[in-house]
């Protein structure tokens, strides 16, 4: 088993693309990358902690390649938005892939080079490549959202303009 570390905005909408998926076998929502022990969404929420909404996966690399899980994540997100992520705005809502090892950083890089290489985007490549840093679990009700509370969490995702961008750029 390996593990990958996303941010890409809103946690929310960053786990269903993975969830259920063979090969995955966790997808967990939480914060990564701050100065603060043991954040709540509240705290991470002011934008001052220095962490990312994230989602952390757990995954089989013979079932399911790190690479794969990279070619999921680049067209989850906008990578030209270093203000966050569609309607969710703020430094806890920025983008990145925090790798866990050195194949996992060239792998990043190199899928991040191609992006800026294919003329898709007019504007430049901010998204972050970083090593992991200590990952905290979000709140309970934030686990598997998308499935608990399927109507707010498309009303959310449809106010997002995250499906029109995707549509846009990314088919």
């Amino acid at each position: 088993m390996q593990t990958a570390t996303f941010a890409g905005g809103c946690f929310w909408c960053m786990v269903k693309p993975f969830d259920e998926m063979e090969g995955i076998i966790k997808v967990t929502s939480g914060y990564t990358g701050g100065h603060v022990e043991n954040p709540s969404y509240e705290d991470v929420k002011t934008g001052e902690t220095g962490h990312f909404e994230a989602v952390q996966i757990v995954f089989d690399a013979d079932i399911f390649p790190y690479e794969k899980l990279l070619s999921l994540y680049w067209p989850q997100i906008d990578p030209t938005d270093d203000g966050g992520q569609f309607h969710d705005r703020g430094p806890q809502y920025r983008t990145a892939i925090f790798y866990h090892n050195n194949d996992q950083q060239r792998a990043a890089k190199a899928t991040k080079k191609e992006i800026e290489n294919s003329g898709r985007f007019k504007n430049p490549i901010v998204t972050e490549i970083l090593p992991a840093s200590p990952f905290f679990a979000a709140e309970d009700y934030h686990q598997d959202f998308y499935k608990k509370n399927e109507k707010a969490y498309k009303a959310d995702r449809e106010e997002s303009g995250r499906d029109g961008f995707i549509e846009t750029y990314w088919k």
